[in-house]
């Protein structure tokens, strides 16, 4: 089984792409779906809470993420603070994950700091959504209800677009000009040719 790695900044559509891989019949792995959910574990909260204070915990005791971003997307030594406690754990949960699709010719795991977290050399292969910057702030924008400071923010922590382009083995430019589908069918049939052998 090959093990695949796709990434790509902020708003490039990396769930999007994912969803139309999963419809192949593809097992992805959606890292920070899952980090949310270990998050969200009581003894994961208390640990976070006891690193970045009770302030980042609402009325009712869970995490308001919301004020953990501005906290963490702000300073790079709190954001790998973060990082150390919840990546170890997302690791853990993946490799669980890959025993119980073992028997498939490739999976997917999607992570938006693949390469910024120095896990690409565990992957086979190395997927790149692409998309122009004013594209990706616009769509962040849409989606979560953020300023373009905030999207700027959080783009600030990856690598840029073109040294993400220039490290993949394969590339999806997800502009909204061009088809994505035929590219995608185009990666997956490579990618079962390369588990034949």
């Amino acid at each position: 089984m090959l093990q695949v790695g796709l990434t790509g900044n902020i708003g490039s559509g990396k769930t999007t792409v994912c969803k139309v891989f999963e419809k192949l019949g593809v097992p992805v792995f959606y890292a920070d779906l899952r980090a949310r959910m270990i998050m969200d574990r009581e003894e994961v909260t208390a640990r976070v809470a006891g690193t970045f204070g009770k302030e980042i915990l609402d009325a009712e005791g869970k995490l308001n993420r919301r004020t953990l971003a501005g906290i963490v997307f702000n300073d790079k030594e709190k954001l790998a603070l973060l990082n150390g406690i919840i990546h170890p754990l997302v690791r853990e949960d993946f490799l669980g994950w890959v025993g119980e699709n073992k028997e498939e010719p490739y999976i997917i795991k999607e992570a938006a700091i693949l390469f910024e977290a120095g896990m690409a050399s565990q992957f086979d292969k190395i997927i790149v959504v692409a998309a122009p910057l004013e594209v990706r702030i616009a769509r962040v924008m849409h989606r979560d209800g953020v300023s373009r400071e905030e999207v700027l923010g959080r783009a600030a922590n990856q690598f840029d677009e073109e040294e993400l382009v220039a490290r993949a083995d394969y590339v999806i430019h997800n502009d909204d000009r061009q088809l994505v589908v035929p590219t995608i069918l185009c990666i997956d049939q490579s990618l079962r040719s390369l588990q034949q052998f």
